[in-house]
């Protein structure tokens, strides 16, 4: 089997070294093994996502020497994702968040600190 690895840039911003660094690793494992390298972008952000920022992303790559066998549009997406949640949501296996943002961190980092994976511990599950 061949492997398919992608690069997910979110096109709100230019690209740094730590995203020229993911994208290199993906590119080299992706042809070191025949497999493909898709490029695509995160752009569910739509507030911030910008056009420029999508051909920054695509030159910068191309100056680097990598290619892509494919590009996608997480956007274009949306419409999977919807029903996705809704199925989930008829499911009963999704509940809101009633956590601020600043209490996730706190959770976050004290995570983090016990040297455990930042995951979230499900408190709220039982809220309303």
């Amino acid at each position: 089997m061949k492997p398919i690895v992608r690069f997910a840039p979110s096109p709100t911003g230019f690209l740094h070294v730590g995203n020229a660094r993911v994208a290199l690793i993906n590119w080299l494992f992706a042809k070191a093994h025949g497999g493909q390298f898709i490029l695509r972008f995160d752009d569910t952000d739509a507030e911030r996502s910008k056009p420029e920022y999508v051909e920054a992303i695509r030159r910068d790559l191309a100056w680097l020497g990598l290619d892509w066998d494919r590009e996608e549009f997480q956007s274009r997406r949306l419409d999977r994702y919807n029903l996705a949640v809704a199925k989930l949501t008829e499911a009963g296996r999704l509940y809101p968040c009633l956590e601020t943002p600043e209490e996730l961190e706190f959770k976050r980092k004290l995570q983090l600190s016990r040297r455990l994976p930042p995951v979230y511990d499900r408190a709220a599950l039982k809220l309303s």
